[in-house]
């Protein structure tokens, strides 16, 4: 029984997490799995220690006044410098997650504003950011090319995109069956993809990459490549 299929039967207490998960996507209830339980699914994987010292590198970059997109339940709040930020939107389309990241914003010191959108329909004003912060969200987000845009629409003049994602790995091997799981992934995932070319879309979507920085992080291979760096709005 593989990491996701355990933290499903927690969840659950299923007695065969992998036959009643199948059981229920034929009988099509995927719309209660998302609501009750892939938000707190997302949150016990997130919490992992590899992606929560990726967290720890990257989120400390963020200044000023910082859009969050994929905000989920708040996991990089006590990441951000206090000294350096003065505002963050927290932006996610999920409400169960909005009310966990809630949670979450009572124990920092500096203003989170929740907005519950998802990342193609950002409500802010033009030029009004300093930073952009992304981590594990444009493996999800449907229209990245649209979201892309609107990053760059809110990001002030020499505003930075942060970003830390997960993504098609450089090994053969690796990519094969990142392509192959990829289909039944993204329903269980909420619609991650496994194999998604981090740096090719947000160089194609209006951003010059300043740093980028790839390893495998420990774990499951096909969901373990990461991407993280900075860039700018072209």
């Amino acid at each position: 029984m593989g990491q996701f299929e355990r933290a499903i039967a927690v969840l659950l207490d299923m007695k065969n997490p992998g036959q009643d998960l199948a059981d229920g996507l034929r009988r099509g209830q995927m719309g209660f799995y998302e609501k009750y339980i892939l938000p707190k699914l997302t949150d016990i994987l997130c919490r992992a220690k590899p992606l929560m010292m990726q967290r720890q590198k990257i989120v400390p970059l963020a200044q000023g006044r910082v859009l969050e997109i994929g905000i989920g339940s708040g996991l990089n709040l006590p990441f951000y410098d206090k000294a350096k930020v003065t505002h963050v939107w927290g932006l996610d389309p999920s409400k169960e997650s909005l009310a966990m990241a809630q949670i979450q914003a009572r124990r920092v010191g500096f203003d989170v504003e929740f907005i519950r959108r998802s990342g193609e329909e950002i409500p802010l004003d033009d030029r009004s950011a300093d930073t952009v912060l992304v981590t594990y969200t444009l493996c999800t987000i449907p229209d990245v090319a649209r979201a892309l845009e609107n990053v760059g629409r809110v990001l002030k003049p020499g505003g930075e995109l942060i970003f830390c994602e997960h993504g098609a790995a450089p090994d053969k091997a690796v990519r094969r069956w990142q392509n192959r799981i990829n289909p039944i992934w993204k329903k269980l995932a909420g619609g991650c993809h496994l194999n998604r070319p981090i740096p090719s879309l947000i160089e194609q979507n209006g951003f010059a990459i300043k740093r980028l920085e790839t390893m495998y992080i420990p774990g499951w291979k096909p969901a373990c490549f990461n991407y993280w760096g900075t860039a700018v709005h072209r």
